[in-house]
């Protein structure tokens, strides 16, 4: 047996081990944010029944509505929630794909593409919330600035989830930037169905937690 042989299984080893300790501590940062006063003060659950998600914002989000630009230039229609504060910004993007021919995995890779246009690429993960297939990664930006995002393919829209740490506040608010990006939910199984806890309740409601 090779040399060669041995240490490409030891490498592929070490590569699952990095991925799975860099999902932990996105759980870790989460519940230790869930359970800091100040933050569950600030912070609650947004639920949008009409675009099949809920989401964690720290204030009530501007929704707008506009078009999504893949890297190949084609758009789609979109909606916008979007809350900016003076040091960071939070904004989930919901594009419709219900009308074209592109399928899950040229969707995701044309906006990883778009995205990585802003600055470096760090850390780019395998991502699924219920179902929902896509990557995670963090950008540092060409201005110094830090972006943890989530890319989620779900009936037949792209979930796109980014937060944003301006240059000044990069390092501090890195630890917020990974819980918004990992509070995102779907209100709806794969086959329609709404999850009990979102049978009530209307577009836009939001719950403290």
């Amino acid at each position: 047996m090779s040399s060669r042989t041995l240490i490409e299984p030891f490498h592929l080893l070490l590569d699952s081990l990095e991925k799975t300790a860099l999902r932990l501590i996105a759980l870790v940062v989460s519940a230790l944010l869930l359970g800091t006063p100040a933050f569950a003060q600030s912070w609650r659950e947004y639920v949008y029944l009409d675009d099949d998600f809920a989401v964690h914002f720290p204030s009530d989000p501007k929704i707008e509505t506009g078009t999504y630009t893949l890297a190949d230039g084609s758009t789609v229609p979109a909606r916008i929630y979007s809350v900016s504060q003076e040091d960071a910004a939070y904004k989930v993007t919901v594009a419709d794909f219900s009308h074209t021919k592109l399928g899950q995995p040229d969707i995701i890779e044309q906006a990883v593409k778009l995205l990585s246009q802003r600055g470096e690429v760090k850390v780019i993960l395998h991502h699924n919330v219920s179902g929902a297939r896509g990557r995670q990664f963090s950008i540092v930006g060409l201005d110094g600035s830090r972006a943890s995002i989530a890319l989620l393919y779900y009936r037949d829209r792209l979930y796109e989830i980014v937060g944003t740490a301006l240059p000044a506040a990069a390092r501090a608010g890195a630890s917020e930037l990974i819980r918004f990006q990992q509070s995102i939910s779907f209100t709806r199984r794969g086959n329609g169905k709404p999850y009990r806890r979102y049978q009530t309740g209307g577009n836009g409601q939001s719950e403290p937690r």
